[in-house]
């Protein structure tokens, strides 16, 4: 894998609805390597404030064209949010690990199934891209229905999607976890890949254990220089801590230790 360090051109930056957006530039050098789950890093602006990048999932590919969904949350997404079409953006990338998919392309006789909650649909759309021929099973998990994203993306990529609700404004009401325990009694899945909150996570875990089947999380850990140098996004693992940036941001479920 080869990672580069490139000025690119916005060539869309928009809003979604509510407080998440959509980012669009073309680079040819992260497009040749970049797989679902990985990730770039970004400095959003020439100044000194904020000095930390800021880690984006990347959301899809369309050629050399990359995609990005973000969340605004706090003062370098809000700076991210207000750069317009043409201004020029300093990326690393691709970073990361990545899902290990390609053995579940062509197994069309059982399911995927890409469990996504909140933020965390953005690295599923690109696994779902790559997983088209499988057909996987979506399921999306939110507080209420305006916080769920991206389910016209995934149908368009041949995926059937399912959606849960906290409030239960849409699809089924309670978390998304329980969701897939109901899903699991009617499918017969190969493997789940999940990206969303810790808990999230961890009951995805619980139940790929409970069921014998394989798991792979995407975790969402904290960064500071996401090139693996200031050891603090560490998780533990059954082999010791790992740092989400550099030997993630997929793991096993079999080997987190929660």
């Amino acid at each position: 894998m080869k990672i580069a360090q490139i000025k690119v051109k916005i060539i869309s930056n928009k809003n979604l609805i509510g407080n998440y957006w959509h980012l669009e530039f073309i680079s040819e050098a992260i497009a040749r390597y970049a797989c679902p789950g990985q990730f770039v890093s970004i400095k959003v602006n020439d100044k000194l404030e904020p000095l930390l990048r800021r880690p984006i999932s990347i959301h899809g590919l369309e050629g050399s064209k990359i995609k990005l969904v973000y969340e605004v949350l706090g003062q370098g997404s809000q700076i991210l949010s207000t750069r317009k079409i043409g201004e020029l953006l300093d990326i690393i990338g691709p970073l990361g690990n990545g899902f290990n998919y390609k053995k579940q392309i062509k197994l069309a006789q059982t399911k995927n199934i890409l469990i996504a909650g909140g933020m965390g649909v953005a690295p599923l759309v690109f696994l779902a891209q790559e997983l088209k021929l499988s057909k996987p099973l979506v399921l999306i998990g939110a507080r209420t229905k305006n916080d769920i994203l991206c389910v016209k993306e995934f149908k368009k990529l041949n995926s059937q999607v399912k959606l849960a609700t906290d409030d239960g404004s849409i699809g089924f009401k309670g978390r998304v976890t329980d969701l897939l325990k109901v899903v699991l009694g009617q499918v017969n899945a190969t493997t789940l890949f999940s990206c969303g909150p810790r808990p999230m996570l961890k009951a995805v875990s619980e139940i790929a254990r409970e069921n014998k089947i394989n798991a792979q999380l995407s975790l969402e850990e904290h960064m500071a220089c996401g090139i693996g140098a200031c050891l603090g996004c560490v998780v533990s693992t059954k082999a010791g801590y790992k740092r989400v940036c550099q030997d993630g941001p997929i793991f096993s479920s079999e080997e987190l230790i929660w």
